[in-house]
């Protein structure tokens, strides 16, 4: 988020006999989180942390650490979408039919019962079907961030979509705001909460609790939103090889 922020270094904690490593990043936030994702635990922290105090927050935490790795370890790699003519597709909450009519240039069109693809020569379904979810998304995101950002009394910022593979979002008082485009798979609450969520980081770049109150005007039950994401991300369909659901630990408070 800050182009002076020290770069992330590799670490070693003993817990419950286990040796575990993770990754220590350090920036100017104002308290310790952790974030169990594919790549293993990491651990934010202010630039004048203690080490101690760190790894003592960590240890806290050991047993959830734990549970968390291994769940990671057991869950089951995502199977891609198989993207045929018919296919059902949940979009924002809402059961969306794909149908599929090979063309000579590619294209799509959203219609009322569903999604029509044209796929070409050059570019199959997969992709196809990628790029209109992109497309879709843009203009969702777009719309939700200027509904909501009045609301905080904050000018609309730029938008970027995001690939990432571990954050729903991400912001930037220089750059603006990044969505990822799989939001679009979740329904329209959860898309609102990682909405208001980016905006209230306009104006606290931290996840104090000056934050958690601006988070809460604009969406009061962010605590069962927060819930819900946790659970609905795994659900969330694989379209082509490389594309990973987000993160779906969230750091302990």
């Amino acid at each position: 988020m800050f182009s002076t922020t020290p770069p992330e270094t590799g670490q070693h904690i003993e817990l419950a006999g286990q040796s575990i490593a993770y990754r220590l990043r350090r920036s100017r936030r104002r308290t310790i989180g952790l974030t169990i994702d594919q790549r293993g635990l990491r651990v934010g922290a202010p630039l004048r942390a203690r080490h101690d105090d760190i790894e003592t927050l960590i240890r806290r935490h050991g047993q959830w650490v734990l549970d968390k790795l291994a769940a990671w370890r057991e869950r089951p790699a995502p199977t891609p979408l198989a993207v045929s003519d018919g296919c059902l597709l949940t979009l924002l909450g809402r059961p969306v039919t794909v149908a599929i009519t090979p063309g000579t240039r590619a294209r799509w069109q959203w219609r009322e019962d569903g999604l029509q693809l044209s796929p070409s020569p050059a570019t199959n379904a997969h992709a196809l079907l990628e790029k209109a979810l992109r497309d879709e998304a843009r203009t969702v995101l777009a719309e939700r961030l200027a509904h909501y950002a009045p609301l905080l009394g904050v000018a609309v910022p730029p938008l970027r979509l995001s690939s990432a593979r571990t954050r729903w979002g991400s912001c930037s008082t220089r750059s603006g705001i990044a969505l990822n485009w799989r939001l679009i798979f979740l329904s329209l609450p959860l898309v609102d909460y990682v909405v208001c969520h980016e905006l209230a980081h306009l104006k606290e770049m931290n996840h104090g609790p000056r934050f958690w109150s601006l988070v809460e005007q604009l969406c009061p039950d962010w605590r069962t939103r927060r819930r819900e994401l946790r659970l609905t991300s795994p659900e969330i369909p694989v379209i082509g090889p490389r594309s990973k659901p987000p993160r779906t630990d969230i750091p302990p408070s």
